[in-house]
C-alpha cells in the first residue's frame, strides 16, 4: 500500500551522501522493520524511496553540499520525515489492533483505545520532526537550507496545541456521543427550571374556573404556636419521598432529629416538646396504616390532645396536605407492589366509629398475601381497593354510608364521592402532584413560608414506567379508575393554575418593589441636588431678598415633589398622622417633616425592600 501521488511528490527525491563528506551524525531514531518489508514489496512506493535514502537514525554531515544547493528538496525531505512515520504507524500491527478492538463490546473503550493509539502515533511523529529539526539546525549552514528559527517554533507550537486539544477532547467527550454540543447551553439563556424539570407544556389552557381565594393558598403557619401539619399519605404516589423531605430537607430553626436506623424522626417546635408535623416519619401510623381523610379528621385531634382536658385544649388549626399521581401509573405501581408481597393488612378503614365487616369489604385473596398475582387477576377483583383509591381516600365516606354499598345506588354514590373528594382537595392547605416535583416544592414553600434545603428531583423512570401495556389494557385501567381520572384532571388544572397565579403574583411584587426603589432613589437625588445647589449659589441670603423669595418658592416646590415621591414609595403610609404633626408644629419646615417621616438611610431602605 503506497501513499497518494501528492504525498509522494511532497517527499521529493532521496538525498544521497556526498563523497568525501565527514562522518555521519546519528540521531535518536530507530530503523523500521515494516518500512524495510514495504520497500522490498513495493519498489516504486514512497516507502522504497525513503528506504533508498539515508538510513533512519542518520542525518547528513555539516558540510553537505545538497543542503546548500537544494533547500527546497531538504524541506521536502523534512516534510517526508514528519509524514512517513505517521503513515507507517497506521500500517504497523493493523491486524492485531483490529482484532483487539473487535473484541471490545463497549464503544467507550473503543473510543479511548483509538485516542490512546492516536496520541502515541502523534508523539512518535513529533519525535521524528523534532529530531529532523535538530539535525538540520545544528549545521553551520542551516540558515541557508533549512527553515528559520521562527518557523520551527511555530511548528512546535502548533503540534503542542493539537496535542492539548486531543487531550481535552478525551476528557470532554469520552463516550460515543460527543458532549461538546452541550456547550451551546452557555450561549443561550437558562430555561425555566420548573418547566424544564417537569417537561410540561409551555402554554397551559385552564378548563375550570376558580376564584382568587381558591388560587391564593397562603397559610399563616406558626411553627412556634399550636398549628399542625397533617400529611395524608396515599399509596404509591411518591408520599414516602415527600415525607422524607419534610423531616430531612427543610430549613427550620430547630431541625428534626433523625437517628440512623430509625424511620421516625423527632420534630419538635422551637422551645417545646411538641410536634408540629403529623406524618409517617414523625408520629408513625398513629391513626392506622395509610389512614384516609375520614380517619384522620376524626383521629388526629384525639391523638394530639387526647390526654388533655377538653377545657385546656388549644384551638389548633389542622393543615392537611397530600400528594396525587396519575391514576394509571399509580395503579400499575400498586400492582407491582402487591406482587412483591405488600398487603396493607394493618389498615383500619375506620368509618363512623367502626371498621368494615368482611361482608362489606371482602378480600381478593385467600392466602397470607397476593404475591405473584398477574395483572389480569389484579384487575378482575371487584373488591380491589386499588380501584379509585385516591377518590375514596380523599372523600368523606360518612356521606355514603361508609363501606355499605346498599345505602344508595352506585351511580349516586360515585357522584357524591367525587364531589366530596374535589371539595376536600380544593380546601386543603396544600396538595402536590408526583409528575411536577419542582412545582410541588415551589407551591409548598410559598404556601407555608418554609424553604427546602435542596431541590426536589423528578424521577421519570419508575417501576410503573417499566410495565409495557397495550392500548386495550390502558383503556381498561382507566375504566376501573374513572373517578380517579376525573379527580386527577381537576387536581392538575387547579395545581397548574395555582402555580401560574403564584408566579405572576411574585413577578408583580418584584416589579412593584423595583418601581418603589426607583421613586425613592429619585427623591433622594432631587433632595441632595437641591441642597447642594442652594448652599453653593446663595451663601448669604440676607443680601438679596428678591432672590431669596424666588429660591424659597423653588424650595417649597421641590420639597413637595420629594414628599409626594416618598409618600408614594411607602415612606409615609399614614397621611393623617402627618397632618396632625404639621398642626402641632406649624413653624417647622416641611423639609424636616418629610425627612423625619420617610428618608431613612439608603442602605437600610434597600435592604428592607429586598
Amino acid at each position: 500500500m503506497a501513499l497518494p501521488a501528492c504525498a509522494a511528490g511532497a517527499l521529493g527525491p532521496p538525498l544521497q551522501p556526498e563523497r568525501g563528506a565527514p562522518a555521519r551524525t546519528t540521531c535518536p531514531r530507530r530503523h523500521s522493520r515494516v518500512e524495510a518489508e514495504l520497500a522490498a514489496s513495493w519498489p516504486g512506493s514512497v516507502a522504497a524511496s525513503i528506504r533508498a535514502g539515508p538510513s533512519r537514525g542518520v542525518c547528513r554531515g555539516f558540510n553537505s553540499q545538497p543542503l546548500l544547493d537544494e533547500p527546497l528538496k531538504a524541506s521536502s525531505s523534512l516534510a517526508g520525515a514528519a509524514c512517513a512515520p505517521v503513515f507507517m504507524l497506521l500500517l504497523r500491527g493493523r491486524r492485531r489492533r483490529m482484532d483487539d478492538l473487535g473484541r471490545r463490546g463497549d464503544l467507550d473503550s473503543l473510543c479511548r483505545a483509538l485516542l490512546t493509539r492516536g496520541l502515541a502515533a502523534l508523539g512518535r511523529s513529533l519525535k521524528h520532526v523534532l529530531s529532523a529539526i535538530f539535525c538540520k539546525t545544528s549545521s553551520p549552514h542551516a540558515s541557508v537550507g533549512n527553515m528559520d528559527e521562527k518557523s520551527n517554533k511555530l511548528l512546535l507550537a502548533l503540534v503542542m496545541l493539537f496535542l492539548f486539544a486531543v487531550i481535552v477532547l478525551q476528557y470532554v467527550c469520552p463516550g460515543t456521543e460527543c458532549q461538546l454540543l452541550r456547550l451551546q447551553a452557555f450561549s443561550s439563556p437558562l430555561p425555566d427550571p420548573y418547566r424544564s424539570e417537569d417537561e410540561s407544556s409551555a402554554r397551559f389552557v385552564p378548563r375550570y374556573n376558580f376564584s382568587r381565594g381558591d388560587l391564593l393558598r397562603k397559610v399563616d403557619f406558626d411553627i412556634k404556636g399550636d398549628d399542625l401539619i397533617v400529611f395524608l399519605h396515599i399509596q404509591k404516589t411518591g408520599g414516602t419521598t415527600f415525607g422524607r423531605h419534610l423531616v430531612r430537607n427543610i430549613q427550620l430553626e430547630q431541625p428534626c432529629e433523625c437517628r440512623v436506623g430509625q424511620k421516625k424522626c423527632t420534630c419538635h417546635r422551637p422551645g417545646k416538646r411538641e410536634t408540629w408535623l403529623f406524618s409517617r416519619f414523625s408520629t408513625g401510623w398513629s391513626c392506622g396504616l395509610h389512614a384516609d381523610w375520614t380517619e384522620l379528621t376524626s383521629c388526629v385531634p384525639a391523638v394530639v390532645d387526647g390526654k388533655r382536658d377538653a377545657r385546656l385544649r388549644p384551638s389548633r388549626n389542622f393543615h392537611y396536605i397530600t400528594i396525587l399521581r396519575d391514576p394509571v401509573s399509580r395503579y400499575l405501581s400498586e400492582w407491582r407492589h402487591v406482587q412483591r408481597g405488600a398487603t396493607w393488612k394493618a389498615s383500619l378503614h375506620v368509618c363512623d366509629g367502626r371498621p368494615p365487616t368482611s361482608e362489606e369489604l371482602p378480600s381478593c385473596y385467600t392466602g397470607d398475601d397476593w404475591s405473584g398475582c398477574p395483572l389480569k387477576e389484579f384487575m378482575d377483583c371487584p373488591y380491589n381497593l386499588a380501584n379509585n383509591r385516591q377518590v375514596r381516600m380523599l372523600s368523606d365516606l360518612t356521606l355514603v354510608g361508609c363501606y355499605n354499598l346498599s345505602v344508595m345506588p352506585e351511580k349516586q354514590r360515585n357522584k357524591v364521592l367525587l364531589e366530596s373528594a374535589k371539595s376536600n382537595l380544593k380546601h386543603m392547605a396544600f396538595f402536590g402532584l408526583t409528575e411536577f416535583q419542582r412545582k410541588t416544592q415551589y407551591l409548598f414553600e410559598k404556601t407555608f413560608n418554609m424553604n427546602f434545603i435542596s431541590p426536589f428531583t423528578q424521577y421519570n423512570t419508575t417501576r410503573a414506567s417499566s410495565v409495557e401495556i397495550n392500548e386495550e389494557l390502558q383503556k381498561r385501567i382507566e375504566g376501573l379508575n374513572f373517578l380517579d381520572m376525573e379527580l386527577y384532571s381537576y387536581a392538575k388544572d387547579l395545581f397548574l393554575q395555582r402555580y401560574q397565579f403564584m408566579r405572576q403574583k411574585e413577578h408583580q411584587e418584584a416589579r412593584r418593589k423595583r418601581q418603589e426603589q426607583r421613586k425613592f432613589l429619585k427623591g433622594r437625588f432631587l433632595q441632595t441636588h437641591y441642597q447642594t445647589q442652594s448652599q453653593g449659589q446663595n451663601p448669604n441670603p440676607s443680601q438679596n431678598p428678591n432672590l431669596n423669595a424666588s429660591q424659597s418658592g423653588t424650595q417649597n416646590l421641590l420639597q413637595n415633589l420629594i414628599q409626594n415621591l416618598t409618600q408614594s414609595s411607602g415612606q409615609n403610609p399614614n397621611p393623617k398622622e402627618n397632618q396632625e404633626s404639621q398642626k402641632q408644629n406649624p413653624g417647622q419646615e416641611q423639609s424636616d417633616g418629610s425627612t423625619g417621616n420617610g428618608t431613612h438611610d439608603y442602605i437600610g431602605s434597600v435592604e428592607k425592600w429586598r
